[in-house]
């Protein structure tokens, strides 16, 4: 028996609250008519007894305690999927946008998700190719990993995104297709439309199913924006066995957001004034990565966020960073000195980088080069530590070597251009280069076979 509740019995923000509601379920969608015909939805975020509390998506603007009749639909929101969804831009609650139309679904999926049974879990051992040489060399990407990016506001982690959208691909030999799902949340309408328009551009946009929420828009359709992008990858990657790389930014928009939501509900605020919450919430998104058993599809998530004052102990970093396998940090003063993309090598890691490389994989110098590259960089910076007091005449013919490595690595490594591809074997063919810059017997996490064949001698 279907039940319609008229008038509600209180209004706050973008909230109502409904009494004697019976059989009322977390998360499920309602319908909410007005006496002028026109109808809005919304989802139960809060039971409290026989009091349902709804969040109205398209806010609650002329909506009056008495003018509504609401009706449970006794079932959560769930997302129209096919195959069609790969070439198509919707908005945020997985409407399109784009001017094509419908998808004609072939299934249909709850938002949120199910949870991955760890048992089910297959543990990620090949690798995606981004062509930038900084990511690929020094922080791979493994192919069902969570590898999240912490930028700081202004700097150009959209111009990475996009770049990493164009460019990334998994070997050639691999049968199962790839495609991206790419999630934008709490953006500017030029921000949007460089996104879009950057994809149409360079011809990728038919392996691309984009997720736009602008900033404008409500804040529960941004907090569905990266479940939507999660659910049409999930169905993509186990349903028709393909890899897909999942881009969402800004989670620092999304986690405002949940912020934001949680004080209309009046529950008491945690660091920062973010809900108790946000690790448990965060973590819902992020543990959607990985691969399962008996599928031969991936999902690997590329989260991207800024950081409020570049503060990587903010909690929205801080939280990500428990949860997540390893971070690539952005930096500004690499960004201030013209380098793109301004990677800071030392904060930065892949924690399932070391069994997706090597020999089988990319190639057998790839980890000791990794380390060596790691720890000639560090010894770069604290060069540059005694420079600045000492003045580098006053340097060791050794760390002037190191100097002028650290310029040479820095200025052909990691910085590259927007628009150039670098494939594996490029990237460690120049991190050799540049690395016999210093001497042979300073290359201590390198074993002479592998020195031998790879060491460029001047």
């Amino acid at each position: 028996m279907i039940f319609e509740y008229k008038g509600v019995k209180d209004i706050s923000g973008s909230i109502i609250a409904l009494d004697n509601v019976e059989n009322a379920s977390f998360e499920e969608m309602v319908e909410i008519r007005l006496d002028n015909g026109g109808s809005r939805r919304g989802r139960i975020v809060q039971i409290e007894g026989n009091r349902a509390i709804i969040q109205v998506f398209e806010g609650t603007s002329g909506l009056s305690l008495s003018n509504s009749r609401t009706r449970l639909e006794g079932k959560p929101m769930e997302l129209p999927l096919s195959k069609e969804l790969l070439g198509r831009v919707f908005n945020g609650v997985g409407e399109p946008i784009d001017g094509l139309g419908r998808i004609y679904p072939k299934a249909s999926r709850n938002i949120n998700g199910t949870a991955i049974n760890p048992v089910s879990r297959v543990y990620p051992r090949n690798y995606i190719s981004t062509g930038v040489s900084s990511v690929d060399t020094l922080v791979t990407l493994i192919r069902g990993q969570k590898l999240p990016i912490f930028s700081g506001s202004g700097m150009k982690h959209n111009e990475l995104a996009v770049q990493i959208v164009r460019q990334a691909k998994i070997a050639e030999e691999e049968g199962a297709g790839f495609a991206v799902v790419f999630a934008a949340m709490g953006v500017k309408n030029d921000v949007a439309d460089y996104f879009r328009r950057s994809f149409e551009e360079s011809g990728v946009l038919q392996r691309v199913v984009m997720y736009l929420n602008l900033a404008n828009d409500p804040i529960i359709e941004r907090i569905l924006t990266p479940r939507c992008a999660l659910t049409a990858a999930e169905y993509l990657a186990f349903e028709h066995n393909m890899h897909i790389l999942v881009i969402m930014t800004d989670m620092t928009a999304y986690a405002e957001a949940c912020r934001e939501f949680s004080s209309s509900k009046g529950e008491i605020p945690g660091r920062k004034g973010f809900p108790g919450y946000l690790y448990s919430d965060l973590a819902s998104l992020y543990e959607r990565a990985g691969m399962i058993k008996g599928a031969e599809g991936s999902v690997t998530q590329l989260p991207i966020l800024t950081m409020p004052n570049d503060d990587i102990t903010h909690p929205v970093p801080d939280l990500t960073g428990y949860i997540t396998e390893g971070q690539i940090v952005l930096e500004r003063s690499l960004e201030g000195a013209g380098i793109y993309p301004p990677v800071a090598i030392l904060p930065s890691l892949s924690r399932l980088m070391k069994d997706g490389i090597g020999e089988g994989y990319t190639r057998e110098d790839h980890a000791p080069l990794s380390n060596q590259l790691f720890a000639s960089y560090a010894k770069v910076q604290d060069a540059r530590s005694l420079a600045s007091v000492i003045g580098e005449e006053e340097l060791s013919q050794s760390d002037k070597q190191y100097l002028e490595f650290g310029r040479q690595f820095e200025a052909r490594f990691l910085a590259q251009g927007m628009e150039e591809s670098r494939s594996m074997e490029s990237s460690l063919d120049l991190g050799w280069q540049l690395i016999s810059a210093l001497p042979r017997e300073e290359l201590d996490r390198i074993d002479n076979a592998l020195l031998d064949k790879y060491y460029v001698k001047a």
